[in-house]
């Protein structure tokens, strides 16, 4: 869909007046297209932490040309600091040193990865303090940046460095266009090798709950694009649009209201008899009912909770309890939102469902851990669709320009996020929540 905005600021006449008048331009974001290299330049590496050699590793794989400060020319198109190591507030200088100089020559669409070690492993109070000092400092970086460039942070515990893989080159990568100022924490995992980075899902199964249009849609044509065979699930009152998407895709359509009784047992029945279990369920069907709480009747309330949170919660334990439904090294992506880190007036009930989301993702990753599998939770921030097309322009405007892209993101770019979740080599990203906000200045 088109950002009327956006195509004029960056038109010939449009950066000539957004210029003098001092307004926002927001920049044309790079989003990955089949066969683009993963970063189209040169990766500046900063640091001298226990993760350099698997940075420097990562980048080679996937033939990034590599400079350091002494070596570097031109502008980078990526900058990476491995800022492990840190002992307390003083060894921050350096952090302060290399990214000064560095974010300067970035290119447009560039990107800015921060690797940490994790704050609860701390040896004392000061180096607890430089550690999280690192999160201020990459979400600040994030706010300053330009031109469709954004920062990130990997935060790696001593063992989980082979989990560096996965998310290394989906953050230096057009497919996390619309993920910016985030911290993701890995874990210990076993990943997968020899993976196909352009078909990371070759041969999997996927469900995708919600799936007749909008985001759901989207979120079925990427993982169909790297390789699932997707079930694309829906009521039954949007069948034409879900066999529409599903013929797209050439996968199957299933028509399943999730809060009937019996959903749980037919989803399960479905993926065993057809395809003998399942790699990948994407939990995205959700609704709204919108009112405040003070006016807001029970069905409303019910109606919300049900099919955002309960249905989440009865799908993903029947497959738990179905004994080899839910294929080993299995992915669960479940959609939460903004409105549930941040909470939106007149959305009490949409809110509470979509953090306890969160609540549930974190409270199963042990679990899932325990199988060898994952789950994990996106939290779409203002996403354009045909539902906010029909919002007042206002409205609309203010929705998609209060994030640091100062634009809304597209569903591919909630889709991109949950098929890079859904990968074989995403094994060591458990129990977390990844906004799709381009940095939100509403919540975290």
């Amino acid at each position: 869909m088109s950002d009327w905005y956006r195509d004029f600021a960056n038109s010939g006449v449009g950066a000539t007046v957004t210029r003098r008048l001092g307004l926002p331009r927001p920049a044309v974001l790079r989003r990955y297209e089949p066969g683009d290299p993963v970063l189209p330049g040169v990766a500046l590496v900063g640091g001298q932490g226990r993760l350099r050699g698997t940075i420097i590793s990562v980048l080679e794989q996937a033939q990034i040309s590599i400079a350091d400060e002494e070596t570097s020319g031109g502008k980078p198109a990526a900058v990476i600091l491995d800022a492990t190591g840190l002992a307390g507030p003083a060894d921050l200088a350096a952090a302060h040193d290399f990214l000064a100089g560095a974010l300067k020559g970035l290119r447009p669409s560039g990107r800015v990865l921060v690797l940490a070690d994790p704050v609860a492993g701390a040896d004392s109070p000061a180096q607890a303090a430089a550690r999280q000092a690192l999160d201020g400092l990459v979400r600040s970086v994030a706010k300053e940046l330009r031109a469709g460039a954004t920062a990130n942070l990997l935060i790696v515990p001593v063992g989980a460095e082979a989990s560096v893989v996965s998310p290394l080159r989906f953050f230096l990568s057009g497919r996390s266009a619309y993920v910016d100022g985030q911290a993701v924490t890995l874990s210990p995992a076993d990943i997968p090798t020899g993976e196909d980075p352009d078909r990371p899902l070759a041969g999997k199964i996927a469900v995708v709950t919600g799936a007749a249009r909008g985001i759901g849609a989207a979120i079925a044509r990427v993982l169909a694009r790297d390789g699932a065979y997707v079930i694309a699930v829906d009521i039954p009152a949007a069948g034409q649009s879900l066999a529409d998407v599903a013929n797209h895709v050439n996968g199957t359509a299933l028509q399943l209201d999730i809060t009937a009784s019996d959903a749980a047992d037919r989803l399960t029945a479905h993926v065993q008899q057809r395809h003998g279990g399942v790699d990948v369920v994407v939990h995205n069907a959700g609704i709204t009912r919108d009112k405040l709480l003070v006016n807001m009747d029970a069905a409303r309330w019910n109606s919300v909770l049900a099919v955002n949170l309960q249905a989440q919660l009865d799908l993903t334990q029947a497959l738990l309890n179905s004994e080899g439904v839910l294929r080993t090294g299995a992915r669960v992506v479940c959609v939460s939102s903004q409105s549930g880190i941040a909470g939106n007036r007149g959305q009490t009930n949409y809110a509470a469902s979509k953090a306890g989301v969160i609540g549930m993702v974190r409270a199963w990753a042990p679990e899932f851990a325990a199988r060898a599998a994952a789950i994990n939770a996106v939290a779409p921030g203002f996403i354009v669709t045909e539902m906010t097309a029909k919002m007042p322009m206002g409205t609309r405007e203010v929705g998609s320009r209060i994030n640091s892209l100062q634009q809304g993101g597209l569903p591919v770019d909630v889709a991109e996020t949950i098929a890079w979740l859904a990968q074989p080599g995403s094994a060591g990203v458990n129990g977390q929540v990844v906004r799709v906000c381009g940095q939100s200045m509403i919540g975290a």
